[in-house]
């Protein structure tokens, strides 16, 4: 993976969140992390209102997003990630322990570019993080116009 994206990881547990920057580190990431804690979290920071400073898309992103989160759940997140004209394209995986098949297709439905589902064992969980790790050494992420400051359309 190219070193200039940023992951970025919204997950609301310490110890998953924890789990998921050292096992992409043991599988050779070495890209910057910056973990939310919630989806409010990830939105304010993506999304600015006008007149506040925010990211500048010249640094691509990638977003490693839980679902169940307090304040704004991953769903929220990703459906206005997804339905904001210079976000859409950034990739979104959803890393989360909900298994249930209608919502692994709902995510699609939305636009997720994957869902990888976060083993309950523990070395299971290690292992898939892993090989999330693996899987983003190659994947592609689409460049962004230098110097677009991302501003709230409603």
């Amino acid at each position: 993976m190219r070193k200039d994206i940023v992951i970025l990881i919204a997950e609301d547990d310490d110890g998953h969140a924890a789990l998921v920057q050292r096992n992409l580190k043991r599988s050779g990431i070495a890209n910057k992390m910056i973990r939310f804690n919630n989806g409010e979290e990830v939105l304010k920071f993506l999304i600015k209102e006008e007149g506040d400073e925010g990211p500048v898309l010249s640094t691509p992103y990638l977003l490693l997003l839980d679902i169940r989160m307090p304040k704004v759940d991953g769903i929220e997140v990703l459906k206005r990630l997804k339905s904001h004209p210079e976000l859409k394209k950034m990739p979104v995986i959803m890393v989360t322990t909900t298994d249930d098949p209608r919502e692994v297709n709902r995510c699609h439905e939305l636009g997720c570019n994957n869902y990888v589902i976060k083993p309950v064992d523990y070395e299971k969980f290690v292992k898939a993080i892993r090989q999330l790790g693996l899987f983003l050494k190659v994947v592609r992420i689409p460049e962004f116009e230098d110097n677009v400051t991302i501003e709230k359309t409603d």
